[in-house]
């Protein structure tokens, strides 16, 4: 299993999560992007970004039930399993722009809910394969030290 895999399956480890985000889409970006021939890289990378992104953002709203991050996030998987160019993603997540806006103006996070943006925002400004890379390793690391009981039980 490749650490985007696991990534993904870290964010979204509950059953219902699985069946809504676990697309074949979702799955298959990494390896796409990997695949892909030259012209096809700048979209299939962008689609790979996307699962990152999405998935940090996944575990931020997990962290302290926040609902922003959470919708934030399936603009993300929206975009990654229906847009069929870089255009289209751009246009996708711009009409949710203030979205991202008040995503971090709105948020009072715990550290590891820090830790998750910081990540997100250096997955957002990855523009080449080992950056992004570099992240979703980082993040792998970061999403196996999350402890969600904790924070359930703290409420």
């Amino acid at each position: 299993m490749t650490s985007y895999e696991t990534l993904l399956r870290l964010a979204y480890h509950t059953p219902t999560d699985q069946q809504q985000f676990l697309t074949p889409a979702a799955l298959g970006a990494y390896d796409e992007f990997q695949a892909a021939a030259a012209p096809e890289q700048p979209f299939r990378f962008e689609r790979w970004r996307l699962g990152v992104a999405a998935s940090l953002l996944h575990l931020v709203a997990q962290l302290g039930d926040f609902d922003l991050a959470s919708r934030a996030s399936g603009v993300l998987h929206r975009a990654l399993s229906t847009a069929r160019s870089p255009e289209d993603i751009d246009q996708q997540i711009g009409r949710e722009a203030k979205l991202f806006d008040q995503l971090y103006t709105n948020l009072y996070v715990n550290d590891e809910g820090e830790i998750l943006l910081d990540l997100f925002a250096r997955a957002l400004d990855a523009d080449a394969p080992a950056l992004l890379g570099a992240v979703q390793a980082e993040a792998v690391e970061v999403a196996r030290e999350l402890d969600f009981e904790a924070t359930d039980e703290d409420e």
